[in-house]
């Protein structure tokens, strides 16, 4: 089953652009179908096209030659080039980059499971002549459109990765999950982890997905695991440097009473994480239902960050707190996710956030069953179902 992209309307205006357009993402969230879309579109549109697989061995040989070959093997292949798994490519910034330096009239689109060898040589080697966009698992909203009896408790249990879309079945959605996760371990993380520390690398793992939303500590991940702090910090680079797990780290404009150096951590799909948990149970039975609808909340925030935008929790030594705080253009926005109220009524840590910082004109609380706005101190306070949120929110 086809769900159509929201990003989609995105991409397709990039195909008159100069620069070199890249996909970043983790595996199996949807970057081979946009780009067979966009080829499709390009197509479409009469222009000539190449499709280059690198995961396919006949194609990936095309590539075992010298980088003038190569070079030149992009260099005329038509007016627009798409390769899928670009990461394959031995010196593939430098390769891109010298097609781009020639000025040819030809449109390099990319796709790959970002590492974090891939960041570091895409800043150096393209600054100023690519364009990179972050493709995230299927949103609450994208698949809501495309079927309209989808619902919330199944979005938390099963999260958003596209291949889960065509089953039924919860135990091959429980299989394909298991196997999204393998594939990630084995593709993306083996070469960048000592083998002998693949199951504390799993361990990791099940401990942020344990710990998801929650104030973390290195060094106590430290001993439990038994690596190094240095170790540990590397690995939560090897995860975001992936997409697979993000930091939010605490909001302070110095303020005496508050935490400045913690951080919370969050999976990308809530399937995901439940799949490292090994853990598929009904949500309305389960003593984590808070920390999913507290996951949904952030993905669809993390899903809308832009250049002007960063995420961030609030908490104070007292221990009033605010669970996000979306910074735009340098202006706080607290959302607040409270899974059973009864009325309009805003929460302590919400009311303590506001009176701290008087420039605040929005927030938001997310919660079950309660709509509404209310005003407090200048500030319009607005409550939404999750349902709502998900398919509607927005920062102004």
């Amino acid at each position: 089953m086809f769900i159509k992209r929201s990003i989609f309307k995105e991409l397709q205006a990039e195909i008159d652009q100069p620069e070199i357009l890249i996909l970043l993402g983790p595996r199996q969230v949807g970057k081979t179908t946009l780009l067979q879309e966009l080829n499709r579109y390009a197509i479409s549109k009469g222009l000539k096209t190449k499709y280059l697989d690198l995961e396919q061995p006949q194609i990936l040989a095309e590539f075992n030659k010298s980088d003038q070959q190569i070079i030149d093997l992009i260099g005329h292949s038509g007016d627009i080039i798409f390769i899928d798994e670009f990461q394959y490519i031995k010196n593939a910034s430098r390769i891109l980059k010298a097609v781009y330096d020639r000025r040819l009239n030809i449109k390099i689109i990319c796709s790959g499971s970002s590492s974090l060898e891939i960041h570091k040589h895409l800043k150096e080697s393209l600054a100023g002549r690519r364009f990179l966009y972050r493709i995230y698992p299927l949103s609450y909203s994208e698949i809501k459109n495309s079927l309209p009896d989808f619902c919330l408790d199944d979005y938390l249990i099963f999260g958003g990765m596209p291949g889960l879309v065509q089953y039924d079945s919860a135990q091959r959605k429980q299989q394909m999950l298991n196997e999204f996760l393998g594939s990630y371990i084995l593709k993306d993380v083996k070469s960048l982890v000592n083998e002998e520390n693949i199951r504390a690398f799993n361990h990791l793992l099940y401990l942020l997905a344990d710990n998801q939303g929650t104030t973390i500590s290195v060094h106590s991940l430290s001993g439990e695991i038994g690596l190094s702090a240095t170790t540990i910090n590397r690995y939560l680079d090897i995860l975001e440097g992936t997409y697979v797990n993000f930091r939010i780290y605490s909001f302070s404009r110095n303020l005496g009473n508050e935490l400045k150096k913690s951080c919370k951590t969050y999976l990308y799909d809530t399937g995901i994480r439940n799949a490292i948990l090994r853990d598929f149970s009904d949500i309305q039975q389960r003593p984590d239902k808070g920390v999913l609808r507290e996951t949904f909340v952030f993905l669809k925030l993390q899903s809308m960050v832009g250049p002007n935008m960063e995420i961030r929790f609030w908490r104070t030594k007292s221990g009033d707190e605010v669970d996000f705080i979306v910074v735009k253009n340098r202006i706080p926005v607290p959302i607040e996710v409270k899974s059973v109220i009864s009325e309009t009524e805003i929460p302590r840590g919400l009311r303590r956030f506001i009176s701290r910082y008087p420039g605040t004109r929005a927030a938001f609380v997310v919660n079950e069953s309660v709509q509404g706005q209310i005003n407090f101190d200048g500030c319009r306070v607005q409550f939404m179902t999750f349902e709502d949120f998900g398919e509607n929110f927005q920062v102004s």
